[in-house]
């Protein structure tokens, strides 16, 4: 509640800049308690090399989303003042880059050739993991003249979901869900909270004027892709063995506990504006 006004606020009042700015620093502190679970079970990352190139990638897509008919003025000094990047920097370059320094990091580093492979694997899965889908919060508030309300479409009905889960799933929660993951949740959570998604994407329907058939798509897997991601963090955890992936919010654990569910939501909701493409009405 304290934390859902700012973000709000930022999401639906600030550029995209601001909002891939945030992003970075948001990622940068999600990267780093994944780091954490990776070196409870002896993997250590390159954290340094892996948060640089996440960084990185937000910023491939904060250009291609200016690219794509922004007119910022801060994007229009970058072409202006480094023309051959604006041609090359993309997330895939950025990948190739990560590739190249994990590379060299590897053969010149100073580390035990023991952890060449568990370093290589846990910064890999932390960038393809945790900062590429959630790199993908920066194309959908700069997507033409319906990003900002989209982006806040896919907080809005993770927030719904997650809360009708926790309060449906504490009252008449009986069958598990995943019990090897998160004993707690259980099955009737999980619908309830695919009704929670749905309610609120039927809500937006009289504020984005997008048909409501696909506002209720997009709540649908909305949902089931925050819901797989809320499991998958959960298997990070359960695999490093410990309760939450940090303590920065007291009671409520990390920032990957928070954003755990956006981190596949947010790109499966750009992915449907694009592909499915549903008409904007006026």
């Amino acid at each position: 509640m304290v934390l859902m006004p700012v973000v709000i606020v930022l999401v639906l009042w600030g550029s995209t800049t601001v909002v891939a700015m945030a992003v970075a620093v948001l990622t940068a502190g999600a990267l780093w308690e994944y780091f954490g679970l990776g070196e409870t079970i002896g993997h250590r990352a390159y954290r340094v090399w892996t948060v640089v190139c996440a960084v990185l990638l937000i910023y491939a897509q904060w250009a291609e989303a200016y690219g794509h008919g922004g007119n910022d003025r801060l994007y229009r000094l970058y072409c202006f003042s480094l023309p051959p990047i604006t041609e090359i920097l993309t997330p895939l370059w950025v990948f190739f880059l990560f590739v190249v320094g994990l590379t060299g990091i590897t053969v010149w580093g100073k580390r035990a050739l023991v952890e060449a492979l568990p370093a290589a694997g846990i910064s890999s899965s932390a960038l393809l993991l945790v900062a590429f889908p959630l790199s993908y919060a920066v194309p959908l508030h700069g997507l033409g003249g319906i990003g900002p309300q989209a982006l806040f479409f896919a907080c809005a009905i993770t927030w719904a979901g997650d809360t009708v889960a926790y309060f449906v799933g504490r009252g008449i929660g009986k069958h598990s869900l995943a019990p090897k993951l998160s004993p707690k949740k259980t099955w009737e959570g999980s619908v309830g909270g695919m009704v929670g998604s749905l309610a609120v994407a039927f809500a937006f329907s009289y504020w984005i004027k997008i048909p409501v058939g696909h506002l209720l798509a997009m709540g649908a897997i909305g949902n089931v892709a925050g819901q797989m991601g809320d499991l998958l963090e959960s298997a990070y955890k359960r695999s490093a063995g410990v309760k939450d992936s940090g303590g920065l919010l007291p009671g409520h654990g990390g920032i990957l506990d928070r954003i755990d569910a956006l981190i596949l939501c947010i790109p499966v909701i750009w992915y449907y504006l694009v592909v499915v493409n549903p008409r904007v009405v006026g």
